[in-house]
């Protein structure tokens, strides 16, 4: 019974890492209509940042606590000069996040010497409960997330900023006749997502490492779990999320963890065959 607890538990933990970062690349996907396939790399971004500050000196904490807004910031300027070019296309959108993706992802390899660099837990230990054992750095990222998730509904849902985002993204020209800037709606939504990305990124370098390849799986994970959420509403991700991250987590328990990356695309590609709309699927936040 106690293996079955941490079982659960490390289950809920690696949802939790996809949820976070499906939640900015949901929120791009159901706001401005583009896949940003340089996703995986903003995370890689993150935790790189985290290293960076860390390796300055700074406690870590202080490392996570500057990537979202530098990598924010960066997501911004990337999609001032470049991504804004290409929402009439989302195909060439996809094609061009991915090779500024690709470009962040090669930097980072030369700058790091394709090492894997280990980055301590900001709070360490476990939680004991009788034989169970928890990582406290597990659950913080759980707390974390779930907070992040709230904070990021309110935002978009009962704030005048995220109304600004449901007016340009239900009726643009309306919007604009209204006084909105759509174009700075579109930088800061696309901003937002990349520093929710970064956040993801800070928050698991110190479980997976810093490698130049961290965000390719986030990023693989991230498309499904988006594809089989829904998107066009808030709800959609994160449902597609709970769902991958689950069956990626709890998968390897019971089979090979190859068969099980494998089984979870499997599962994915008939759910979207038969159900193309995605779990949760809508116009609204």
């Amino acid at each position: 019974m106690a293996n079955l607890f941490v079982a659960l538990f490390e289950i809920m933990s690696f949802g939790a890492i996809v949820v976070l970062v499906v939640l900015g690349l949901g929120i791009i996907a159901s706001m401005m209509g583009i896949f940003n396939f340089a996703q995986g790399e903003f995370v890689l971004l993150g935790a790189y940042i985290t290293y960076v500050v860390h390796n300055a000196g700074a406690p870590v904490w202080i490392g996570m606590a500057v990537a979202p807004f530098a990598v924010g910031a960066l997501g911004f300027v990337l999609e001032r000069l470049v991504v804004r070019r290409f929402y009439a296309a989302p195909i060439v959108a996809m094609l061009g996040t991915y090779a500024l993706g690709l470009i962040i992802r090669e930097i980072v390899r030369g700058l790091i010497g394709g090492l894997y660099i280990s980055v301590p837990e900001p709070v360490g230990g476990s939680v004991n409960l009788g034989a169970m054992h928890f990582s406290s750095w597990r659950l913080v990222i759980i707390l974390i997330t779930g907070l992040v998730m709230v904070a990021s509904y309110l935002l978009l849902s009962r704030t005048a900023f995220g109304l600004r985002i449901r007016a340009s993204l239900e009726n643009p020209a309306l919007a604009r006749a209204s006084g909105i800037s759509t174009n700075a709606i579109y930088g800061a939504t696309f901003a937002f997502g990349a520093a929710l990305a970064g956040l993801a990124g800070a928050l698991i370098v110190p479980v997976f490492s810093l490698f130049a390849d961290l965000g390719l799986r986030f990023l693989i994970q991230g498309f499904v779990a988006v594809m089989v959420g829904g998107v066009g509403s808030f709800a959609g991700p994160v449902a597609g999320a709970g769902v991958i991250g689950t069956l990626s987590a709890a998968l390897p328990w019971v089979i090979p963890p190859v068969i099980a990356d494998v089984l979870v695309f499997v599962i994915a590609i008939v759910f979207i065959k038969f159900r193309p709309q995605g779990l949760v699927s809508g116009k609204g936040v």
